[in-house]
């Protein structure tokens, strides 16, 4: 991909410039200096992304992470490379960073993905995992082995649990079933003899800090590395931190910020991707609302108060997709409610209109929510907005949820949406709430694209 850009950049300066050079079947025709700083920018930007590790195998087809990673290790090639022309002041290079870059760049996170998306198909089969030994206690263990197991794009098969104490010989979680194949005191020798890539430490075992410290020696000379599996639940990546402190290893864990530049940039990310989407399907929603006119009698949009940031209330617009009288018919269907927590919801809810299943389908009816993210009521990516009832029966914890604003989509919507269990649900939104990123948001509605493509617990 590199060198396919590059390349690309040195025809496309001397076919603007001076197509005669190329045509010239000597090298002669092209000063030698093109040469020099063609092999120069390939030569350095493959460097710098091998020196970011980006085809380690603990960042390859993790996803977010290694698409930063090449992105960081492309910007900073370029970076320097302009640094260093400017101090030679070498005039000949400018078509490398108009072509080269750009469509390097794109191409590599393009290469990535689809390498990334060929890897998790293969990895459903049971391909390219790495195996490992889960330890520590029971329940964490199955928690782990769940985690794993639900997971497509997770890396590990695990082969074994070691377990200290209980007389059991297998662990289950969710179907799968675990062998019990070592105690605490024979890890190194049940993964030597099982030859695995890894021994995942879940939880706190028992006997204490300095397990995992006498684990990592035993581990040596072994092919398995030590993984642990940290209990800082919902903390992502980027907020954790290692300082190291006379021998003594503190992990940082940033505190959640709800203001500041950063939300500034994603109030800008909303009004220029909302804006602009607002008018693209501006002719759609047309043609929707003339369905709508059509299919059953009543006004075209519905407006619902929700409850947005801090509390403060907002008037949602959607496409009506239920009859006029779905309010006045509520009261009678609360038996049959197939929602979790306090969401209602009914697979086949009896007010939803013809055209309306199919708007709920495809979320076409959530599409008039754009108006209310351009008047900053709401966001691209947020939490799910919820309604004032919804609210009033909140735990305490719950209520982080407010802390920003609502979302047109959201980790709710791309992770399953109803299907969800309410504790699910709220802990999707809390992880949101507390570690988003505008990169995370961007790839959330990517996701969304390929959701309402395939819809999935839309109802």
């Amino acid at each position: 991909m590199i060198s396919a850009s590059v390349t690309v950049a040195f025809l496309a300066r001397f076919a603007l410039v001076d197509p005669a050079a190329l045509t010239n079947p000597s090298t002669a025709g092209v000063p030698l200096s093109y040469w020099a700083i063609t092999v120069l920018v390939i030569g350095t930007w493959i460097i710098t992304l091998s020196t970011f590790r980006t085809r380690d195998s603990r960042v390859v087809a993790v996803g977010a992470t290694e698409y930063k990673l090449v992105i960081n290790a492309t910007l900073l090639t370029f970076g320097m490379l302009a640094i260093a022309f400017l101090l030679l002041q070498v005039d000949t290079s400018r078509a490398y960073f108009v072509f080269a870059l750009p469509l390097g760049l794109s191409a590599l996170v393009l290469e990535r993905w689809l390498w990334r998306k060929w890897l998790i198909r293969q990895r459903r089969f049971g391909h390219y995992l790495s195996r490992a030994i889960v330890v520590g206690g029971r329940d964490d263990i199955e928690y782990v082995v769940r985690q794993i197991n639900d997971k497509s794009e997770a890396a590990y098969h695990v082969v074994g649990a070691a377990l200290e104490g209980d007389n059991v010989t297998s662990i289950t979680s969710s179907g799968h079933h675990v062998p019990v194949v070592s105690d605490f005191a024979h890890v190194a020798q049940a993964a030597q003899t099982l030859d695995v890539d890894a021994v995942i430490v879940a939880g706190h075992p028992s006997l204490g800090s300095g397990f995992v410290r006498n684990l990592g020696w035993d581990l040596e000379g072994t092919s398995a590395e030590l993984v642990l599996s940290s209990r800082l639940t919902d903390v992502a990546g980027p907020r954790i931190h290692f300082r190291p402190v006379e021998g003594l290893p503190l992990i940082h864990v940033e505190i959640p910020q709800f203001d500041g530049a950063k939300h500034v940039l994603k109030r800008a990310l909303d009004i220029t991707l909302g804006g602009a989407a607002l008018l693209v399907v501006s002719p759609v929603l047309l043609v929707i609302g003339l369905l709508v006119k059509l299919d059953s009698p009543g006004p075209v949009l519905f407006r619902q108060e929700r409850v947005g940031r801090n509390g403060r209330t907002f008037h949602m617009v959607k496409i009506r997709s239920m009859v006029r009288s779905a309010e006045d018919q509520l009261a009678g269907l609360l038996e049959q409610n197939e929602g979790s927590g306090v969401l209602f919801k009914i697979r086949s809810d009896p007010r939803i209109t013809r055209v309306g299943r199919v708007l709920r389908k495809y979320s076409l009816d959530e599409l008039p929510q754009l108006w209310n993210i351009v008047m900053g009521q709401m966001s691209l990516v947020g939490p799910r907005p919820p309604l004032p009832s919804e609210v009033l029966n909140y735990e305490t914890h719950m209520h982080r949820r407010l802390y920003i604003k609502p979302g047109l989509t959201g980790m709710w919507q791309v992770n399953g949406r109803s299907n969800l269990s309410w504790e699910e649900s709220v802990r999707l939104d809390l992880y949101y709430v507390e570690n988003w990123s505008l990169a995370g948001d961007l790839m959330i509605i990517w996701r969304t694209v390929k959701i309402v493509l395939r819809p999935l617990g839309a109802y």
